[in-house]
C-alpha cells in the first residue's frame, strides 16, 4: 500500500495530508491555479467563439459588409506571437532544472516578444485608419478592431501575470506553468483569429 502513495505525502492512520497545505494555510490548495485556468480559458473561448459565429453570419449578409485589405503587419505580429510561445516554453522547461536566473531572462525576452505583438497590433490599427477603414466604417472593420483590441487586452493581462511570476518571492513550478498554459493559449487563439478574419 505504502507503493501507491507519494513520496511528498506524509500519511496518518486514517487520512493523507499534502504538507504544501500544513506548512501555509495562505497557500493555494495545489491544483488550484490549473482550475481557475481551465475556468478562464473556457470562458475565454465560448466569448470569442460567439464572436466569430457573429462574424461569420454577419459576412453572410451582404447589405453594408466591405471587405478591408488586412494590414501585412499582422503576419509580423503572429511570428511575435508564436516566438513568445516558444520562448515561454523554452523558459519553462529551464526553470525545472532549478535554473531560475537564466529562466528569468527567457521570460524578460517572453515579455518583451509580447510587448513587441501589441506595438505589432497598434501599428496594424494606425495602417488601417490610413486607408480610412474606422471602427464604425462597416461590420468587417468593427470585428477587426473587436479582435484584436479583445485578444490584446487578454494579451495584457498575460504579461501582467507574467510580472508577477518574475517579481514572486517564491518561485511556485504550478504558478509558472499555468501562466505559461495561458500564454500558449492566446497564442492558438490568436492564430485562430487571424485565419478566420482572412477567410472573409
Amino acid at each position: 500500500m505504502s507503493g501507491l502513495l507519494s513520496d511528498r505525502v506524509g500519511k496518518t492512520s486514517q487520512v493523507v495530508v499534502l504538507p504544501a497545505s500544513l506548512e501555509d494555510p495562505n497557500r493555494p490548495v495545489p491544483g488550484l491555479y490549473k482550475v481557475g485556468l481551465t475556468a478562464i480559458c473556457i470562458s475565454i473561448f465560448i466569448f470569442f467563439a460567439s464572436l466569430v459565429l457573429a462574424y461569420y453570419w454577419r459576412s453572410a449578409h451582404p447589405p453594408y459588409w466591405a471587405p478591408i485589405k488586412l494590414p501585412e503587419t499582422l503576419w509580423v505580429s503572429t511570428a511575435l506571437i508564436l516566438a513568445s510561445s516558444l520562448m515561454f516554453e523554452i523558459a519553462r522547461h529551464v526553470f525545472r532544472r532549478g535554473e531560475w536566473r537564466m529562466a528569468s531572462h527567457l521570460l524578460v525576452v517572453t515579455a518583451c516578444l509580447g510587448a513587441g505583438f501589441l506595438a505589432s497590433q497598434l501599428t496594424a490599427w494606425r495602417e488601417l485608419m490610413a486607408q480610412g477603414a474606422y471602427l464604425s466604417q462597416n461590420p468587417h472593420s468593427s470585428f477587426f478592431y473587436l479582435f484584436t483590441g479583445l485578444h490584446g487586452a487578454h494579451l495584457l493581462g498575460g504579461i501582467v501575470a507574467l510580472g508577477v511570476v518574475l517579481l514572486a518571492k517564491s518561485k511556485r513550478r504550478e504558478l509558472v506553468d499555468v501562466v505559461a498554459y495561458y500564454w500558449h493559449f492566446l497564442g492558438v487563439l490568436w492564430v485562430a483569429l487571424f485565419m478566420v478574419l482572412r477567410t472573409r
